[in-house]
């Protein structure tokens, strides 16, 4: 399974400006070619693989054509890492920031951290087993608990968010995000947006969230798989209540008996599908045990986390629709928008 592939077809970058960028602003740069490869992960921003000689870095971008208000931030993003790679060496150092004068959009370059992102499926040469699963399935909810209890006080950290009313801002931003980008083709949404409002928790507590939270986020020790080693896409960082971001990284969690709709929504079902890997309901329990809070409620962040997750898909697919990009993959996006806004519903029950 390979990380990274050529660069596709309009998302290239400009090679000789981005090399005297480094060279100005990089020490560690050497003078020698730049070579540039894409991840072919993700479906928002654009990752790059840098390399020169023995020296190898990760570059991050919007994504081409118009983006949503506040979306993309890459210099709020490069400030998170700066202040959290000091706390949680999971999250990877920040080298540099440039803006758009470069070439044309915001970016930051980072270090490029070694060792295995799982996804859909296991890489050549490992067979995936039922003890494999629960090993890698502690290790995604011991390290979320560990950065939901990392003392952020005193750092820039403490700046990237408002922890009071934090739920009520996220449902009430989130609806008025689905609506901007609504298509003829996707169900409105009224009723879990209604469900939505009149069930919004009061947050009792506050800590760094991830808030994008998901398997293919992490990369973990090459050798057994024991490790998380690395947890990448910042973006949505912010201090808030923990108990969202455990809604997020639920909702990204697919079990073997989800519907197809829910397990192959993205493309192929990822490896959470395949036996020993915890239920949602093991990852809650764990959880609990760990971090020592109340999950009473956590049924209803999972119902945010649903809808949420509806209008971060929808604003990629609006984007093919309005043809702001041609990315084949985002085009039939919005059969994946109503399965979530139905699937919101039915956890919420409406």
């Amino acid at each position: 399974m390979q990380e990274t592939q050529p660069v596709r077809s309009g998302e290239e970058l400009e090679v000789k400006k981005l090399e005297a960028f480094l060279k100005e602003h990089v020490p560690s740069f050497p003078q020698r070619g730049l070579e540039v490869r894409q991840f072919g992960a993700g479906h928002s921003n654009l990752t790059y693989e840098l390399k020169a000689g023995e020296w190898e870095a990760v570059l991050r971008r919007p994504p081409l054509g118009p983006v949503a208000p506040k979306a993309h931030d890459m210099h709020r993003e490069y400030t998170i890492l700066k202040a959290l790679n000091k706390k949680f060496d999971l999250a990877p150092k920040p080298f540099v920031y440039g803006d758009e004068s470069v070439f044309g959009a915001p970016f930051f370059i980072m270090e490029r951290k070694r060792g295995i992102v799982l996804d859909t499926e296991w890489p050549d040469g490992i067979e995936g087993s039922p003890e494999l699963g629960q090993t890698i399935s502690k290790e995604m909810v011991d390290r979320l608990v560990e950065l939901h209890n990392l003392d952020y006080k005193g750092t820039e950290l403490e700046t990237m968010g408002k922890p009071e009313g934090f739920m009520e801002r996220q449902v009430h931003g989130w609806i008025k995000r689905y609506d901007n980008s609504i298509t003829d083709d996707v169900k409105s949404g009224e009723r879990i947006k209604k469900w939505l409002v009149e069930h919004i928790p009061s947050s009792s507590e506050a800590s760094v969230i991830h808030y994008d939270y998901k398997l293919n986020n992490a990369m973990f020790a090459s050798h057994d798989y024991s490790r998380m080693v690395g947890l990448f896409d910042w973006e949505m960082t912010t201090v808030g209540d923990p108990m969202a971001d455990l809604g997020v990284a639920l909702g990204y969690w697919i079990e073997k008996d989800d519907p197809e709709s829910l397990r192959k929504g993205l493309g192929k079902p990822p490896l959470t599908t395949e036996d020993g890997f915890f239920t949602r309901d093991e990852f809650i329990q764990r959880y609990a045990e760990k971090s020592g809070r109340d999950v009473t409620n956590v049924n209803l962040y999972l119902t945010f986390a649903y809808f949420k997750l509806a209008g971060i898909v929808q604003q990629i697919y609006y984007r093919y629709k309005m043809g702001q990009t041609d990315d084949p993959r985002f085009a039939h996006m919005n059969h994946f928008v109503n399965h979530l806004i139905e699937l919101a519903e039915d956890t919420a029950r409406v």
